[in-house]
C-alpha cells in the first residue's frame, strides 16, 4: 500500500503539473510552432486569461473610454488596424504603423524599435505603454487603477485570478500579456506541406516557396527566417529613408549610427490580413512589397547588404505573393470575438 504521505506527494505534483507555466492544456501551439515560455510570476490560467481578454477590449482603459486595444490591434485585421498608422484617442495619429501582435509571445523585443525588452516577459513589459500613451490612450497609469477599481465586476475578477483587494497596474499587465500570449497562428498549408502534404500547397505556391527560400534569388530567408519568419533582429531596408526628416527606428535607443533607419523584420504569418505594411504603412499591399524588394529599397548609408535588385519577372513576383498569402494563412486563424465587459 502507498503510504499516505506519498500519496499526497504524488497528488501535489500532478495539481504542479496542471498549474505549471507550461499549462498545455490552456494553449498548445498549432502546428509549425515551438512550446512556449512562460514568466514564472505570471503561469497561465483559463481565468486570468478571459480577465485579459475583457480588459483587451475594454474601452475605458483609455481617457475618454473610446480606445482599446483592439481598436488598434483589430482581430478582423489581422490584430493591426488596417490604416498607415495607428489611431489614439481624439483621432490623434502616431507615427508608426500598428503591428500585429500574433505570435508576439515569441519576441523577447517589443514595439518597431525594440526599446521594451525582457527574456520572458516582453508582452507584460510593453502592455502598459499605449494605455498611458498620450497620442494611444492617454490614460496615466494611477488613474487607470483608481478607474479599474471602480468597477465592480473587475475586483471580483482581478481578487479570484490574484488574490489581491486592489487592482494594480502590474496585474493588469500580466492578465493583458497572458491573453495575449493565445494569440497564435500556425499550422497553415506550409507546416502541412513541410509535414508531407503534397496537396496542401498549389503549383504558384510551390514556385513562391521555392523563390522565397532561395538564398540566391531573393535571400528572403536573410530575415524572414525560422518558425515565424522572422528572425527578430533590426534591418535598414531603405524605408521612410528618403523623407525630409526620417525616423530613425532603433538608433534612438541604442544611439549607434549603424542602427539608424533599422526596425524590427515583422514576422510574416497572416502576412495577408495586416496591411498596409512597413514600419510607415507606406506599402498598401504585398504586391508592392514585393516590388520594393526587387528594386533594391532605398539607398542611404546603412542600407542592409542583403538589400539588392532582384531580377525577379512578372510571374515569379506573382509566385512568392501567393506563397505568402496561401501558404502561410492558417484556416485556424486566432479569431477572437469581444466578450461582455463586467459592470
Amino acid at each position: 500500500m502507498t503510504h499516505p504521505s506519498f500519496r499526497m506527494l504524488l497528488l501535489g505534483t500532478a495539481l504542479l503539473f496542471v498549474v505549471s507555466p507550461l499549462q498545455a492544456d490552456h494553449h498548445l501551439p498549432p502546428k509549425g510552432l515551438k512550446p512556449l515560455k512562460y514568466p514564472k510570476d505570471n503561469p497561465q490560467t483559463a481565468a486570468k486569461i478571459e480577465l485579459g481578454k475583457q480588459l483587451y477590449f475594454d474601452p475605458r482603459l483609455s481617457s475618454d473610454d473610446t480606445v482599446s486595444c483592439a481598436s488598434c490591434h483589430d482581430p478582423k485585421k489581422g490584430y493591426s488596424n488596417g490604416e498607415r498608422f495607428g489611431i489614439g484617442v481624439d483621432g490623434k495619429e502616431g507615427g508608426r504603423n500598428t503591428p500585429t501582435i500574433i505570435n508576439m509571445a515569441y519576441s523577447r523585443m517589443q514595439f518597431w524599435d525594440g526599446r521594451v525588452y525582457s527574456r520572458t516577459a516582453s508582452l507584460e513589459a510593453q502592455a502598459l505603454g499605449p494605455i498611458a500613451n498620450p497620442i494611444e490612450m492617454n490614460l496615466p497609469l494611477d488613474k487607470m487603477e483608481i478607474k479599474l477599481n471602480k468597477i465592480e465586476g473587475y475586483r471580483k475578477q482581478f481578487k479570484a485570478v490574484f488574490g489581491a483587494d486592489k487592482i494594480v497596474k502590474e496585474d493588469v499587465a500580466k492578465a493583458i500579456a497572458a491573453f495575449e500570449r493565445t494569440i497564435l497562428s500556425g499550422d497553415a498549408p506550409y507546416d502541412r506541406f513541410k509535414a508531407g502534404d503534397e496537396k496542401a500547397l498549389s503549383a504558384a505556391a510551390k514556385r513562391g516557396m521555392d523563390l522565397f527560400f532561395s538564398g540566391k534569388k531573393t535571400n528572403c530567408v536573410a530575415c524572414h527566417k525560422g518558425e515565424r519568419f522572422r528572425d527578430d533582429a533590426f534591418h535598414n531596408i531603405g524605408v521612410g529613408m528618403d523623407a525630409k526628416k526620417p525616423d530613425v527606428g532603433r538608433f534612438a535607443v541604442t544611439k549607434l549610427e549603424g542602427d539608424r533607419g533599422r526596425f524590427k523584420t515583422p514576422p510574416l504569418r497572416e502576412v495577408d490580413k495586416n496591411g498596409p505594411y512597413m514600419h510607415d504603412g507606406s506599402l498598401k499591399t504585398l504586391e508592392e512589397v514585393v516590388e520594393f524588394y526587387a528594386k533594391g529599397g532605398i539607398k542611404n548609408p546603412q542600407l542592409s547588404e542583403d538589400i539588392k535588385p532582384l531580377k525577379l519577372t512578372k510571374q515569379e513576383k506573382a509566385d512568392l505573393v501567393t506563397f505568402m498569402k496561401e501558404g502561410l494563412s492558417s484556416k485556424k486563424y486566432p479569431m477572437v470575438k469581444a466578450p461582455k465587459l463586467p459592470k
